[in-house]
């Protein structure tokens, strides 16, 4: 499986360290942090036996956005059942499905910070998420025991027969181009008053989580890229726009 683990916020150099150890034990090697509140990462290979190489070869990004930005599939956690207009997945189901859209290239368990988990807005940059269902008397998991419980199941779903992984011209959009589609799709429509130019954002989201059901191909959604761009030009009536007397461009000729 193309698997990503993605830390966000972590505090705690121990948990990094590990996590860092469980992705060992299950054969995972890909680690990101994303926006992380330590940078002590010395200390977290106390923890980290044998499991060196993945801290040596671990990135950090700045934001969620950022570090989802080469995948294809994103699923989040959250002890959190209820989230309006969202279904959880049970831990089960996020891991077929991580398995199944790793076919179209990389796909991501994001694992929110220890103090408070992630947000509905941060899981709103997931495709999906998922709640591992605990006792009511402590229904929150120490971060590094809820990546072993999922990463042993990614692990389980990595032994089964995998399918032949997708053509090349048919991999799955990335998670980035997806974004930069989204945010062209905001100016495009703010400008045509589709959208509330005071709260945006709802609308947006939904339109992108949308996108990323649709299984677009890498392909296909700079198409709709290149599309939305030429859009915008002919809105704003800028110099060589197409129809204001230049020549236009076919999809996939955007300069």
């Amino acid at each position: 499986m193309n698997l990503t683990v993605v830390l966000h916020q972590t505090r705690s150099p121990d948990n990094l360290g590990a996590v860092a150890r469980v992705m060992a034990n299950f054969g995972f090697s890909r680690l990101i942090l994303s926006d992380p509140a330590t940078y002590a990462f010395r200390a977290a290979e106390r923890l980290a036996v044998k499991s060196d190489s993945v801290l040596d070869a671990m990135a950090v990004a700045q934001n969620l956005p950022e570090a989802l930005q080469d995948c294809v599939y994103a699923v989040g956690t959250t002890s959190r059942t209820q989230i309006e207009g969202r279904t959880a997945l049970t831990p089960e189901e996020a891991a077929a499905r991580l398995a199944e859209q790793s076919r179209r290239g990389r796909v991501a368990l994001v694992m929110g910070g220890e103090q408070r988990g992630l947000s509905n807005e941060e899981l709103a940059f997931c495709t999906d998420f998922l709640v591992i269902p605990t006792s009511e008397v402590q229904p929150s998991m120490n971060l590094a025991q809820a990546t072993a419980v999922l990463l042993y199941l990614c692990s389980r779903e990595g032994r089964k027969p995998a399918e032949q992984p997708v053509a090349p011209e048919q991999q799955g959009a990335k998670m980035g181009t997806v974004r930069a589609l989204g945010e062209r799709m905001r100016q495009v429509m703010l400008e045509a008053q589709f959208l509330n130019p005071q709260a945006p954002e709802h609308i947006l989201m939904e339109l992108e989580r949308s996108l990323l059901r649709a299984e677009l191909t890498q392909r296909e959604a700079e198409l709709w890229l290149t599309a939305f761009k030429h859009v915008g030009r002919a809105m704003g009536g800028g110099k060589g726009t197409p129809g204001k007397g230049a020549p236009s461009r076919g999809p996939g000729q955007d300069g």
